[in-house]
C-alpha cells in the first residue's frame, strides 16, 4: 500500500481483515487528518487485535465477538501491559468497530461493551521557578560565544516553556509562523488545527538572537522555511529536541523531568498557579478536551498541599 501516512500492513492478516484495516487507516489519515505516528499506533494496536482474533478462529470482521475482544485485553494484561496501554488499545478497538458499522462492514458493534482498566492519573513532573532560573541562566552563558547550536538550544527551551507547545509543533515551525511584533506564533497542532500562542520577552530575545547569530551559520539549500535547524542545516527533528532537553534536565538536581514535555507540563502548571483561566490554558495548549487540561489543576492543588504540610505549624 502506498497511501501517504498509512503503514504497510502485515501479510499474516486475512484478506478481509487487511482490507478493513487498510480502509480504516486511510480514513484516519485522509478524513480525520491523523498524523503518520498516530496511524502507526492504531496499526500496531489493531494488528495485535486482529491477529488474536485470527488465533481464536475468526477470519472476517463479522465473526469477531465481544469475548474475543475481552480475551485479547486479558492476554495483554497477563503480559504485564500497563493500564494506560490497555485503555488505549480498547479505545482503538472501539473506534475501529464503530467505523466498521458506519461503513456497513458489520451489522453490530462487538466493542460497545468493551471496558478496560481506567488509566492511572499520574501527576506530571514540573520544574520549580528556581530550577528554571538556573537553567535559563546556564543556557544564556552557553550561548554567549555565538556558536549556533547553544544559541538554538536556548531559543528552543525558552520557547517551549513560554508557550507550552508540543515538541512536534515546535519542530514544525516555519519562519513566517513567528509574528515578532505581536510576540505570537502560529502552531499547527493535532488534527491539523491551527492556533496562535503568545510568548514573552525572554523567549523573544532568544529567538531574535537565534535568527541573528545562529540560524545564518547553519542555513543551506536544505533548510527551507524551517525556523529551527539541526547541525547540518535541515529542519530540527523531535529526536534532537528531546536529546537537548534530556541533557539539560539531567544536570538539574532534585527533579525527575526527562524531556521537553516536562516544559509543557511546567508551563501549564505555572499559568494556573498564576491565576490563569482553565479554558484559556486549554486553548493555549491545544487540548481538545477540558478534562485533559484539568489534570494540571490537580498538580497545582498537590503543590499547594505539599507547601501547606511543610509550612503550617498544625498541618
Amino acid at each position: 500500500m502506498t497511501t501517504k501516512g498509512v503503514p504497510q500492513l502485515p501479510a499474516r492478516l486475512s484478506t478481509d481483515f487487511a482490507q478493513a484495516l487498510e480502509g480504516f487507516l486511510r480514513y484516519l489519515s485522509a478524513e480525520r487528518g491523523r498524523s503518520s505516528n498516530t496511524c502507526r499506533a492504531y496499526e500496531s494496536d489493531l494488528t495485535s487485535l486482529l491477529l488474536h482474533c485470527t488465533a481464536e478462529g475468526a477470519s472476517t470482521l463479522q465473526s469477531i465477538t465481544l469475548n474475543m475482544l475481552r480475551s485479547w485485553l486479558g492476554s495483554l494484561n497477563t503480559q504485564g501491559q500497563a493500564r494506560s496501554t490497555l485503555a488505549r488499545r480498547a479505545a482503538a478497538a472501539r473506534s475501529f468497530s464503530a467505523w466498521a458499522v458506519r461503513e456497513e462492514l458489520i451489522t453490530s458493534n462487538p466493542a460497545l461493551r468493551l471496558r478496560a482498566p481506567k488509566r492511572e492519573q499520574t501527576l506530571p513532573q514540573v520544574l520549580t521557578q528556581d530550577q528554571l532560573s538556573s537553567l535559563f541562566a546556564s543556557l544564556a552563558d552557553q550561548s554567549e560565544g555565538g556558536e549556533p547550536i547553544p544559541v538554538r538550544d536556548r531559543a528552543v527551551i525558552e520557547l517551549l516553556y513560554a508557550t507550552g507547545i508540543r515538541v512536534g509543533e515546535l519542530a514544525g515551525l516555519d519562519m513566517d509562523d513567528v509574528e515578532h511584533d505581536r510576540r505570537m506564533i502560529k502552531v499547527l497542532g493535532k488534527g491539523n488545527k491551527e492556533r496562535f500562542v503568545p510568548y514573552g520577552v525572554p523567549a523573544a530575545t532568544a529567538i531574535d538572537d537565534w535568527l541573528r547569530r545562529g540560524r545564518p551559520k547553519l542555513v543551506n539549500e536544505q533548510s527551507g522555511p524551517a525556523l529551527f535547524l539541526g547541525k547540518r542545516g535541515k529542519r530540527v527533528d523531535q529526536r534532537q529536541v528531546r536529546a537537548v532537553a534530556e541533557r539539560l534536565f539531567s544536570a538539574i538536581p532534585d527533579t525527575s523531568a526527562t524531556g521537553p514535555h516536562s516544559l509543557r507540563h511546567t508551563a501549564a502548571t505555572h499559568l494556573l498557579d498564576g491565576g490563569a483561566d482553565l479554558r484559556g490554558v486549554q486553548e493555549l495548549l491545544g487540548h481538545s478536551s477540558l478534562a485533559t487540561t484539568q489534570l494540571y489543576t490537580h498538580v497545582s492543588v498537590d503543590r499547594l498541599r505539599k507547601t501547606y504540610q511543610q509550612a503550617h505549624p498544625r498541618a
